[in-house]
């Protein structure tokens, strides 16, 4: 079990596919299983969900990709907080001193 947490915490992104996979799949068979597919037709649907995972855990990855963009981007160097000076929230303080 360590090494699968090992292994999602390496790669994020091929550990959802691969959970994510697996579960289409299995939907696909457990909703296809009385339609009477051919061999070559559930090899093509099972490659295709596969696909179809990775291209959804992909776009959501966007997602992430901007936002940590957008972090690096706003706040190069977080600054570390400072005591409060006079009973003043530090928010206020930054704010007062940004106002100077």
């Amino acid at each position: 079990m360590d090494k699968l947490k090992a292994f999602a915490a390496a790669r994020p992104r091929l550990a959802a596919w691969i959970a994510l996979a697996i579960g289409m799949v299995i939907i696909l068979i457990i909703a296809a299983r009385d339609v009477g597919l051919l061999w070559n037709q559930w090899l093509f649907l099972i490659v295709a969900t596969i696909g179809l995972a990775g291209l959804c855990v992909w776009i959501i990855g966007w997602e992430s990709d901007e936002a940590d963009e957008a972090d690096a981007v706003s706040d190069p160097k977080p600054q570390p907080p400072t005591k409060p000076k006079s009973g003043l929230p530090v928010e206020a303080q930054q704010s007062a001193t940004v106002e100077k």
